[in-house]
């Protein structure tokens, strides 16, 4: 299938979903988060969506946050690994980013094609998953794939923002029921609030690491080779191995980190 760059309309469908509450349940409603869940017809695609109201953070800042790969190093403990592989357009991009499953399951990455939109005062971020001839699934980890991930960033005034996240990612295996109960109960809400903390953080860490650095806003900044969406393929769930997990037992001692949340 040929990969097709989102406009005006896709971003707009994604924000409807953000704001919808049809079909959703809720799953978790403490500590300023929200977590709510989709069932979907095939039982391996997990749909999540997620809330966090950030006051001391303004829209602009967030919307940093979610984009500085340099910066993301610093917080986003589950990540292994991410790297931009190449740009399609001034508001496109192809990257790969590569995630910590709880042990004992495999780990998991992905390669995607991401789009951005300021919209106003608010922004907004998706990706989906894509094939790159020059980055084939690896040895050590499951290929996953995101139907649909993004970021929703509504501007609440002068110093006040919503952030909403919202997921839809076939592992590509039958996962335990306790990792996806894991996920709504205690992955999902520990990673908004770590976006959030780190976004206290960000201006004064930027200030000392390329201040003005900034590709997102301003694409003649951007140095990544440009890249053509004919190499790109839209990257099925059923070409990907796909494997069963769903008989192995949660694993205690990796738990630990999450009894903050």
């Amino acid at each position: 299938m040929p990969v097709q760059i989102p406009d005006d309309s896709d971003f707009s469908s994604f924000k409807d979903q953000c704001l919808s509450t049809d079909g959703w349940i809720s799953h978790y409603n403490k500590g300023g988060v929200t977590v709510w869940c989709q069932e979907e017809e095939s039982k391996t695609v997990q749909k999540l969506k997620m809330r966090i109201v950030c006051k001391d953070v303004t829209a602009a800042t967030l919307y940093d946050v979610l984009h500085d790969t340099g910066y993301r190093r610093k917080w986003d403990t589950n990540m292994i690994d991410t790297y931009d592989i190449g740009r399609l357009t001034v508001n496109a991009d192809v990257g790969y980013y590569s995630w910590k499953c709880p042990s004992p399951l495999k780990n998991r990455d992905f390669v995607t094609m991401r789009s951005w939109l300021p919209l106003g005062n608010d922004y907004l971020i998706i990706n989906y998953s894509v094939k790159h001839p020059q980055h084939p699934p690896k040895k050590d980890y499951v290929r996953a794939v995101s139907l649909l991930t993004g970021y929703l960033i509504q501007y609440n005034g002068a110093n006040c923002c919503t952030l909403y996240y919202l997921t839809q990612v076939d592992p590509r295996g039958s996962l335990p029921k306790w990792v996806v109960n894991r996920l709504s109960q205690f992955v999902a809400p520990k990673a908004m609030k770590k976006i959030y903390k780190a976004s206290l953080k960000y201006p004064e860490w930027k200030k000392k690491h390329n201040p003005n650095l900034k590709p997102w806003m301003f694409p003649e900044q951007n140095a990544l080779p440009c890249i053509s969406v004919s190499e790109l393929s839209v990257q099925r769930a059923d070409s990907l191995e796909n494997i069963d997990e769903s008989g192995l037992n949660e694993d205690k001692t990796h738990n630990s980190d999450d009894e903050d949340t």
